[in-house]
């Protein structure tokens, strides 16, 4: 259940080495892959890296999600109103929008364009979990759905959701819901890059000189390189969702699904 651990340097040495990679001392950062309406999941992996992060020495302790929380898996609303409920004891918990944010709050429009787009790529399972029963959802027309979503879906989940952010930038560390566009500053970004970006970025070894943390791609395990560390794991699939966890110039791994180690 709980992990696989690698240490850059050893055990011995917790020092910050030049040239690799660090967040600021004092400070333990974890980050959680795409969830995607996986309730279960969620509440195990937060469960270990709250048992991690009791294990380990004394530090202040920092919550990222990459985004894409809802679609595919079967409680997109369960994990938004855990994560409202995470939001609301934990100031240092922070969203990032991904792409199925994005789709998903471009459906409650009333749009039935946007419905059909969201429905196609695994919003049919989140807006069942909102309470619409599957036989409901097979008989409505688009246009039906797409008049009753908004009404359907909590205003509380949707300004939320509106706040979640496109970048976070924590010591040598950027992370992002999907990549940056290479030879672009974080904060010039594009937000349809950060959300959507795939070839430009993924196929060269570093693109920017921060280390980029990033979801939306799924592997079949943690997508380690020279400047990016990619950790979708397919969790609605697989049943492997995957955090990060970082302190000082450590950096180490934490997932469901997988033996103790």
């Amino acid at each position: 259940m709980i992990q696989f651990i690698r240490n850059l340097f050893g055990k011995e040495d917790q020092q910050i080495t030049m040239g690799y990679p660090a967040v600021p001392l004092g400070q333990r950062v974890y980050a959680i892959g795409d969830i995607h309406g996986r309730l279960d999941l969620f509440d195990e992996l937060l469960e270990q890296i709250q048992h991690d992060h009791e294990t380990r020495s004394t530090a202040e302790m920092h919550l990222i999600l990459l985004g894409d929380l809802v679609d595919r898996g079967p409680d997109s609303a369960g994990v938004i109103a855990r994560a409202m409920e995470l939001r609301a004891t934990n100031p240092n918990i922070r969203f990032l929008a991904g792409n199925h944010e994005e789709v998903f709050l471009s459906a409650l429009t009333g749009d039935a364009k946007n419905v059909r787009f969201f429905a196609r790529i695994g919003g049919r399972e989140t807006i069942l979990s909102y309470g619409m029963s599957y036989e409901t959802y097979r008989d409505m027309d688009m246009e039906s759905l797409a008049e009753e979503l908004p009404r359907l879906v909590p205003q509380e989940h949707v300004d939320f959701v509106t706040a979640f952010e496109n970048a976070i930038v924590i010591g040598d560390y950027a992370f992002v819901h999907a990549g940056i566009r290479p030879g672009v500053p974080v904060e010039e970004q594009e937000n349809y890059d950060l959300r959507w970006i795939r070839g430009e970025f993924l196929s060269k070894d570093k693109v920017h000189d921060k280390m980029i943390v990033h979801g939306h791609t799924i592997s079949e395990q943690v997508d380690e390189r020279k400047g990016r560390i990619g950790i979708d794991t397919g969790a609605y699939d697989s049943g492997v969702l995957t955090a990060i966890g970082l302190e000082g110039a450590d950096r180490w791994f934490l997932q469901t699904g997988m033996p103790t180690t």
